[in-house]
């Protein structure tokens, strides 16, 4: 019988981390943190890994810690600007490049995207040849983000998987006009992600975009999706919810024997 968690297509490693469900090759590794199990004090609570959110640096220090003893990879930390710059996660190793998505095929680093509400979307290809990992708020999304994470891949899309992480939901993403209105000019059919609460105001579903985005590039293996960061108050943080709050991180690597002795 499966679990809650099995249930909404992610599956839990005890109470701090989970991992995307979905039919990767088997060397195709993933993890992704909760707010628990971490060091940080409140407003941060606990398992915060944002060094630029007023944190105590020392505790996300130990919080990043926990995170790369579970990850076969260096894990490669972007300097997030809601943008579509794609990167090559082994180049994030030695400097804090201005992205929001890496790629990687070598097995020599772990792509990541940190979140507190953002979309994260992991990426494979069925022959786990190559793997990379988007930060997707309403911005990045709109401005290309999948698009060039899909095309830095250098596979062709219909081999291509996506896995959407947690994100804000279509019952609290609340937007304005020009939201809906800049969507709508790049795909007609975004009209259908976006519900009108009155007011010039609409709620808007993140993931049916950002899945909508990726059919449009030809990209049809689509898992996850299903958690709301801002109503799952206990498991995520959220900057919608709270203001002041940590960061959760997707990742993403090749478990290729590269850095195997």
């Amino acid at each position: 019988m499966k679990t809650l968690n099995e249930s909404l297509g992610i599956a839990a490693i005890g109470q701090s981390f989970l991992h995307a469900d979905w039919p990767a090759p088997a060397h195709v590794k993933t993890l992704i943190t909760t707010r628990n199990g971490g060091f940080s004090e409140p407003p941060y609570q606990s398992l915060n890994v944002g060094a630029h959110v007023g944190d105590d640096s020392a505790a996300v220090a130990r919080n990043r810690e926990i995170v790369q003893r579970q990850v076969g990879a260096p894990i490669a930390y972007l300097n997030q600007i809601h943008s579509n710059t794609v990167v090559a996660a082994v180049d994030a190793l030695t400097k804090l490049p201005d992205a929001d998505a890496s790629v990687d095929t070598t097995g020599q680093a772990a792509c990541a995207a940190m979140t507190a509400d953002c979309l994260p979307v992991l990426f494979c290809d069925k022959a786990g040849t190559v793997v990379a990992a988007a930060h997707a708020g309403w911005r990045g999304l709109a401005g290309g983000v999948l698009q060039n994470t899909i095309a830095a891949m250098n596979v062709n899309p219909l081999e291509i998987m996506a896995y959407f992480g947690p994100a804000i939901g279509p019952d609290a993403f609340e937007v304005g006009q020009e939201v809906k209105d800049t969507f709508c000019a790049q795909l007609p059919e975004a009209e259908h992600a976006f519900t009108d609460i009155g007011g010039g105001k609409y709620l808007a579903d993140i993931y049916l975009l950002a899945r909508q985005v990726l059919n449009h590039e030809g990209v049809t293996m689509i898992y996850g999706g299903t958690h709301c960061t801002v109503l799952e108050r206990d498991t995520f943080f959220s900057y919608r919810r709270d203001g002041q709050t940590g960061r959760m991180v997707s990742l993403i690597w090749l478990d290729n024997g590269v850095l195997q002795d």
